[in-house]
């Protein structure tokens, strides 16, 4: 019996991309930019799954918003009208994808063309990849470990003395080992916890199962501004100014790791953590990051239990507890958890992403809290960067 395509639906992404692209169309509808996959696992053999990816990728392309799900959309009231009724006529376009090997022999994918056609590739093509890989590779894997390792935690949840703190979102999409496993993790989380759990990125089930959709901005959102902005030292003022502009108060959190969080707060000045109803972390340690962010909060004067701090970089439940012991009494602390609910079956998953790494033909990266997780190929570019940023 052949396999149901991994992608069945535009709605099956995650919330920032469709809160970016609607800045990007009222905005920079013209900005051309360049998107890379890499994977980080040693000995994957993706390449040899090319063909079956790029057929997976060609279904996506294929599909188009459905009448149920613009009506869905519209009800979401920070999405304006204009952008929902783009969405209606939308549709992804495979030219604008290349599929290949890189020097190496590894698997290459490319996506090249308009920001605004081209933002909703990212998630569902590193959903593809994973599901793809976990079809040949993984075959025989038993969900019931999954199954026996989800009830572990939500057990977990119910019996710690802070379990009734805890505020769970599950941000998991892109590297879920399949379609059906995430929609049986976020049932039983909304059977088990549903009073931890806040929300999902993810819009499709959101919707289907009834739960909030959650998401702001990304990386690239701000990498864009690289080359988008006045001047590369005001790139990250300048996009939270835009955000701030197309919002209005709504999806008030900010990502502070694309030059790093001292970068990030030397902008962040009185105006903006006044404005913004919070900050995300998502790379480097956690402690150290939330004690930096709360001692920047209390020397604006600003009163740190009135403001959220979003951990989601690799967490589990365990260091979630622990991050909420620290950090819980002082300000509202919420946890985004991808990988660890999404794709904890019994088999390590593939670490892989796709980043921005040019706009308008300029190089643009992340030099995040966290060694290696850079994508750029310009060294100079990256020196300057660094530079411009006062980076060590």
């Amino acid at each position: 019996m052949a396999n149901k395509p991994v992608i069945q639906s535009l709605l099956d992404t995650d919330l920032y991309k469709l809160s970016m692209m609607q800045v990007v169309l009222h905005h920079y509808p013209a900005a051309e930019v360049e998107y890379l996959f890499k994977c980080r696992t040693e000995g994957a053999d993706l390449a040899s799954l090319a063909t079956e990816i790029r057929d997976e990728i060609s279904h996506l392309c294929q599909l188009r918003f459905t009448e149920n799900e613009i009506h869905y959309l519209n009800k979401i009231y920070y999405l304006k009208s204009d952008f929902v009724q783009f969405l209606k006529l939308f549709r992804l376009n495979e030219n604008y994808v290349r599929i290949g090997r890189d020097e190496e022999g590894q698997l290459e994918i490319k996506v090249v063309g308009p920001w605004l056609h081209t933002i909703l590739f990212e998630v569902p093509i590193l959903a593809i990849v994973e599901e793809v890989y976990n079809r040949h590779f993984h075959a025989d894997v038993d969900l019931k470990v999954g199954q026996r390792r989800l009830m572990e935690k939500t057990r977990m949840i119910k019996e710690h003395p802070m379990g009734g703190q805890l505020k769970l979102m599950e941000f998991g999409t892109r590297r879920r080992f399949g379609r059906r496993w995430q929609k049986q993790v976020l049932e039983h989380l909304n059977r088990s916890v549903p009073d931890n759990l806040v929300g999902t990125s993810n819009v499709y089930y959101a919707r289907e199962i009834g739960l909030m959709p959650l998401g702001t901005m990304a990386h690239e959102y701000l990498q864009a501004f690289q080359a988008l902005g006045p001047r590369l030292v005001d790139s990250q003022k300048a996009a939270l100014d835009v955000w701030a502009k197309e919002y209005r108060g709504d999806l008030g959190i900010a990502l502070t790791d694309v030059v790093g969080i001292d970068a990030f707060l030397r902008d962040f000045d009185r105006y903006f953590a006044k404005l913004f109803d919070g900050v995300r972390h998502d790379s480097g340690c956690p402690f150290e990051w939330g004690n930096k962010v709360i001692e920047h909060y209390q020397k604006l004067g600003i009163d740190t239990r009135t403001k959220s701090l979003v951990f989601s970089d690799g967490l589990d439940i365990p260091l979630a507890f622990k991050i909420l012991a620290e950090f819980g009494e002082k300000t509202n602390v919420v946890f985004g958890i991808g990988t660890n609910l999404t794709n904890d079956v019994g088999v390590k998953p593939l670490s892989i992403v796709m980043k921005m790494v040019k706009c308008n033909g300029q190089p643009v990266a992340k030099i995040s809290d966290s060694p290696g997780k850079t994508m750029c190929k310009d060294e100079a570019y990256l020196t300057y960067l660094r530079n411009v940023f006062e980076l060590s």
